[in-house]
């Protein structure tokens, strides 16, 4: 397995790339910003790029989706809990003081238990909301993508519109009870793991 991580844009959001060694068939995780290194190294490794997934619509995550569509040919996924979000991507971003091109409309859902398959990989669909009504994780082959539903020492914001500390709460122990040697990759920081997370994870007390 190919997994690739690049940390874009002026929040330093992590944009992922998975892909199957063998089939060079790939995805791309919450590509936020900088959409030139992400088509770079897909160019220079020979990938198929068959969807681009957004595990939740902050504007953060999504600013690039549209530039490695247009590159790709990727079909844009997403929970559609998150469609009010993503509609209102460009205007965050402008809140912050950012700009950001416009982004295409999606062109398919995912929910929970859904499969994603990329060559000989599969990845599981966990919807995980709390920082975002339709935040989702992708668990599978010993690794979690979390977005921003959990980061190194951390959980992610639920003040924005649509967030919720009690779904946050429930996301995170759904998380937690996966087994401990999973490793994390999230929207943010570094890469963890469960173990580490129950261990050391500044919210543990708070929410389990």
């Amino acid at each position: 397995m190919i997994l690739e991580r690049f940390v874009v844009g002026p929040l330093e959001e992590n944009a992922y790339i998975i892909a199957d060694e063998t089939t060079k068939k790939a995805i791309v995780i919450d590509p936020g910003d900088e959409s030139d290194r992400i088509i770079e190294f897909i160019r220079g490794s020979g990938l198929q790029v068959d969807s681009i997934i957004l595990t939740h619509a902050h504007f953060d995550h999504v600013g690039a989706a549209g530039d490695i569509k247009k590159e790709t040919s990727g079909n844009i996924l997403i929970h559609k809990d998150d469609m009010e979000v993503y509609a209102t991507a460009k205007d965050q971003a402008a809140i912050w003081g950012y700009d950001m091109n416009d982004i295409p409309q999606p062109d398919g859902y995912l929910q929970e238990g859904d499969s994603v398959e990329v060559g000989s990989l599969r990845f599981e669909v966990l919807h995980t909301p709390g920082h975002s009504p339709g935040g989702i994780c992708l668990y599978g082959e010993g690794v979690l993508m979390t977005g921003d539903t959990i980061f190194k020492g951390s959980v992610g914001r639920t003040d924005f519109p649509g967030g919720s500390a009690e779904e946050l709460k429930k996301s995170f122990r759904r998380l937690l009870n996966l087994s401990e040697d999973v490793k994390i990759y999230s929207g943010h920081g570094p890469e963890t793991t469960v173990g580490i997370e129950k261990k050391t994870n500044f919210f543990v007390n708070e929410f389990l």
